[in-house]
């Protein structure tokens, strides 16, 4: 059996009267250049761990597991765990654990799974939950080195733009801060199952040690950085005081920042916003 090959895929599923599901996102790849490459990417290897999240029918966990140590695949829909366990019988290192990645204890989860193992993440994500799931695992820091993960190709161009250019996004500074990000290569639609309407790119966040620059209270940074691209066509001065500050408050942060209050979102870079967030009052003191 092929994974990669429709007639097999289709074959495979309907011995488990398995249908997809379009509110789970699932597409399946039938490309069989992409998951080597994402695996190679990741850099499964043996001493190595890597954590998949949604593996559908195991096309990557095969790849995977034929490089890495250890692989644990968490899938949220449990008609694919009978699948999998065909599909990965030849692969005894590879472990299927049901649950939702964002409801897990994860810190748990790879401290049980994988013990001493450098671990990595590597993923084929649902589209319409690409951004939580991403900075679910930033911001919990959790011991992985990287991310390696498939996401629409729009979604990827968000995540990797550079800080301070009108592609950039809310998402884009908590990366940033996170991760050194990368666009590795693009996939076409034609290279999934069913095929999506749109692209895909496989991108790389390799986790920073430190963040990039000082910040003297995160919660504040980030919630500056939500209020001004909540509202990216107003001006720093108006986002910000729609977030919760007063103008008065606003109008001396970015005096002391040296930023100008007619400036926008897209404007500014991480280092601006650490700035700017130094000198904005904490959330606990705010207004209601």
């Amino acid at each position: 059996m092929t994974l990669t090959d429709p007639a097999d895929i289709k074959a495979l599923l309907q011995r488990h009267g398995f249908r997809f599901s379009k509110a789970m996102g699932q597409n399946f790849l039938i490309n069989p250049s992409v998951c080597p490459r994402m695996a190679e990417a990741c850099g499964a290897a043996p001493g190595r761990g890597v954590l998949e999240i949604g593996p559908g029918i195991g096309v990557l966990t095969e790849q995977l597991a034929m490089r890495a140590e250890k692989v644990v695949a968490v899938e949220l829909d449990r008609r694919l765990l009978p699948v999998l366990a065909e599909t990965l019988s030849a692969y005894p290192c590879a472990e299927i654990v049901e649950g939702d990645i964002l409801k897990l204890d994860l810190p748990r989860l790879l401290r049980e799974k994988f013990g001493s193992l450098p671990v990595s993440v590597c993923a084929n994500l649902p589209y319409y939950i690409t951004s939580p799931i991403v900075m679910t695992l930033l911001e919990s820091r959790l011991p992985i080195d990287s991310l390696t993960v498939m996401v629409q190709k729009e979604a990827a161009q968000r995540l990797c733009a550079r800080p301070g250019t009108r592609e950039a996004g809310a998402v884009t500074l908590a990366v940033q801060y996170y991760a050194v990000p990368e666009i590795l290569f693009s996939v076409s639609r034609g290279s999934f199952l069913p095929a999506p309407h749109v692209d895909s790119a496989v991108i790389r966040l390799t986790l920073r040690k430190e963040p990039p620059c000082p910040v003297r209270d995160e919660t504040v940074l980030f919630r500056a950085v939500r209020a001004a691209f909540g509202q990216r066509r107003k001006t720093l001065l108006n986002s910000l005081s729609s977030g919760g500050w007063s103008r008065d408050a606003v109008s001396v942060a970015l005096d002391k920042a040296g930023i100008s209050p007619t400036a926008r979102a897209e404007e500014l870079t991480l280092e601006n916003f650490a700035r700017l967030s130094e000198n904005l009052p904490d959330p606990a003191s705010m207004r209601p």
